[in-house]
């Protein structure tokens, strides 16, 4: 039960900053949407990039396997999103992580902007995995956000010099990744979920 506890524990002394995360993803992504939305070239552009990537073959690829296509969503977005855009580097330089994942919301909202009717109907069912999958975001960079006022400021956490300020932020890093994790499960599921039952009768339609 203590593991259960503690991240929900560290949340609510760190509310303010919680809360400046959810911020930082919701603003970025709604002017990622904007900007898209005033120069259409810009969502275009970020449309060809996936296709001449491969990732929109990809995805097309996996539509007829429920559980493949959940676990390589779950494997995107937890290694590419989560440990590789904000974990990793706040691991090397304080804050890093949250800079770079304020770069890919406004991605997201440049690739999710409502350009027309269709595009408009697939974001009905899709903003309840924008609202868990940016919650694990949230927490994630909250996290990096601990880890880097630690490191920086270790007399702020009690701690006697920047080591020790690093092994305690690492430490509340690691349990607010847990509820994280457990969303980006509950994500990937119902993304899944949404892109293969719900999607395909809204554009149809």
């Amino acid at each position: 039960m203590h593991v259960l506890r503690e991240p929900f524990r560290i949340i609510r002394a760190h509310l303010g900053a919680y809360l400046v995360m959810n911020a930082i993803i919701f603003g970025l992504f709604f002017l990622g949407m904007g900007a898209a939305l005033l120069f259409p070239d810009l969502h275009a552009s970020h449309m060809a990039s996936m296709q001449e990537d491969g990732t929109t073959d990809q995805v097309t690829s996996l539509l007829d396997d429920f559980w493949l296509f959940s676990l390589t969503i779950l494997a995107v977005n937890t290694l590419t999103a989560a440990v590789l855009t904000i974990l990793l580097p706040s691991l090397i330089v304080p804050f890093a992580g949250i800079a770079l994942f304020a770069y890919k919301a406004f991605s997201f909202g440049v690739a999710l902007a409502p350009i027309d009717a269709t595009v408009a109907k697939t974001l009905i069912p899709h903003s309840l995995t924008l609202l868990i999958e940016f919650q694990a975001y949230a927490l994630v960079m909250l996290g990096a956000y601990l880890l880097g006022r630690a490191w920086l400021r270790p007399a702020a956490v009690g701690a006697r010099n920047h080591r020790q300020g690093y092994v305690h932020g690492l430490r509340q890093l690691g349990r607010v990744c847990l509820p994280a994790l457990v969303l980006l499960v509950v994500g990937a599921l119902y993304e899944a979920f949404e892109i293969i039952y719900l999607v395909p009768p809204l554009v149809a339609g």
